[in-house]
């Protein structure tokens, strides 16, 4: 459970990086610099990564009962 709750919460601030990093979101340092929009999609991409290794890895504990 707590792979998920860092996966999805990856996910999230990687969207919002890439959001302020491509200067849609507005009210920050970070706005419209676009290394934070790569940042953001490398933070995201972990996080999915994370997100199907705890998928795959509830499967395989569901398979072991």
């Amino acid at each position: 459970m707590l792979r998920i709750v860092i996966g999805v919460v990856l996910c999230v601030v990687g969207l919002l990086w890439i959001g302020q990093g491509t200067d849609v979101v507005q009210g920050s340092s970070m706005t419209g610099h676009s290394q934070y929009a790569v940042l953001g999609a490398v933070v995201a991409l972990v996080g999915v990564i994370v997100l199907f290794s705890a998928r795959r890895a509830r499967r395989r504990r569901r398979r072991r009962r």
